[in-house]
């Protein structure tokens, strides 16, 4: 199968974006709103309808609106990654032709989940998935939220499938990076989905991260990121120092909670999340609190992040 030619490169700050609700029902236009502010704030790329943007939970209306949206507002810009992985392969390939359909750049393919594929079954999976459909594939390896780990072997022979495009790790092992370079082409995209471990992962020779904070201190992740890439690793590190505390205080519960309830003091975003999710305890809420603190506050009493604008980052 022939594929199209690739427009744009997938690096750097590419924000997981959350998925607003008013009342539990799919906010578009507060949606429009986050990927303005994302746009104007600097983000390299969009990741929707991942678990950060609670994509298990849309409607198939839901999800197309959402994809939808984000390609709009985009206007070729940055591009655009459509998360489409399940934990079955016909799906899987139903959700990434119809994300290429709707115009996206690549599709974010997390390791089949809850089954717990032998090695041989995830290299079939990706096998059939790249056969049957056109867009370019991030392969998502999350061993704690899919309970399996893709062994090196198995990220050499997937590397190898034409139309897999790269790797985003969700661990904080950065020592993954030196040891995945020694046999993947230098075509071969590596990412994080862990911001803990985004500077270390850039510093290392990665390539980007596909990141929850980013949605709350889009500039600062950017800027980070940017520095760690060009090699100012002080300036980087100088950064990721103060955001070490958001980091901490978002990955006390699930990424959606903790990030929706960042943006409902940052941006007034509804904080509410779908079931089976909840939104956070007490404990967390505090700790989410006092670590968007040192970012100020505007005369409203809001979260406004006036800091890091006021220094450009």
């Amino acid at each position: 199968m022939s594929r199209p030619t690739f427009r744009r490169r997938i690096g750097g700050a590419i924000t997981a974006l959350i998925t607003p609700f008013r009342d539990g029902v799919f906010d578009g236009v507060d949606m429009m709103a986050h990927i303005e502010w994302q746009l104007a704030s600097g983000a390299d790329g969009l990741l929707v309808c991942s678990l950060i943007g609670e994509g298990p939970t849309l409607t198939e209306a839901e999800r197309i609106r959402a994809i939808e949206i984000c390609i709009e507002l985009s206007e070729d810009k940055v591009p655009v990654i459509v998360a489409t992985g399940t934990n079955d392969t016909a799906t899987t390939i139903k959700e990434t032709i119809q994300a290429g359909r709707l115009g996206a750049d690549a599709a974010l393919v997390t390791v089949p989940y809850y089954s717990k594929p032998t090695q041989k079954g995830i290299v079939h999976h990706f096998e059939q998935l790249a056969a049957q459909t056109e867009l370019p594939i991030i392969i998502h390896n999350q061993p704690a939220h899919t309970g399996v780990d893709l062994a090196p072997a198995t990220v050499a022979r997937l590397a190898e499938i034409q139309g897999i495009i790269g790797i985003a790790d969700g661990g904080c092992d950065i020592s993954r990076v030196h040891l995945w370079r020694l046999f993947l082409p230098e075509r071969f995209g590596l990412f994080t989905s862990n911001d803990a471990s985004a500077l270390g992962f850039t510093a290392a020779g990665g390539h980007g991260c596909f990141s929850g904070a980013a949605n709350i201190v889009p500039r600062l992740f950017q800027s980070m990121q940017h520095s760690a890439a060009c090699g100012n690793i002080g300036p980087a590190q100088s950064i990721n120092e103060r955001l070490q505390p958001l980091f901490n205080a978002l990955a006390r519960d699930s990424g959606p909670a903790t990030v929706k309830y960042a943006l409902s003091l940052a941006r007034d975003l509804e904080a509410g999340v779908r079931l089976p999710l909840v939104g956070v305890g007490a404990e967390t809420a505090a700790a989410i609190q006092t670590a968007i603190a040192p970012f100020q506050l505007d005369g409203s009493g809001r979260f406004a992040l006036l800091r890091a604008y006021r220094l450009g980052l």
